[in-house]
């Protein structure tokens, strides 16, 4: 089994910035894209940032030049920075990835797409 397990929400003031983290482990060969998406309540899920295995990056139109997706591979981990953080931008922060994986080795690889469990990013004064 693979787990994604996210950290670095809080609570933070208008302009502040936060760091996420998700960390990729459990039976994994490789890692293709991985990505971040909110959710606020009321609202669907929707794709904040996204990164591909070879580095490329895509961005929502609000968080361009505010937000920056990054990823370490060799610690199957990825990163969302978060700055200059609107009231707006408060939500549950999902991680999402997909990774190549088997649930024992009874099995063939094949990919799978794993979320995290959340982590809720709320900017208030």
């Amino acid at each position: 089994q693979v787990q994604l397990v996210e950290s670095g929400g809080g609570l933070v003031q208008p302009g502040g910035s936060l760091r996420l983290s998700c960390a990729a482990s459990g039976s994994i060969s490789s890692i293709n894209a991985m990505g971040w998406y909110s959710q606020a309540p009321g609202k669907q899920r929707e794709l904040v940032a996204s990164i591909t295995s070879g580095g490329s990056t895509n961005y929502a139109d609000s968080v361009k030049g505010r937000f920056t997706i990054s990823r370490d591979n060799a610690k199957n981990t990825v990163y969302l920075k978060m700055n200059s953080l609107k009231p707006e931008d408060t939500a549950v922060y999902y991680c999402n990835a997909e990774i190549v994986s088997r649930p024992t080795a009874r099995y063939a690889w094949y990919t799978y797409d794993y979320w995290g469990q959340g982590t809720q990013v709320t900017v208030s004064s």
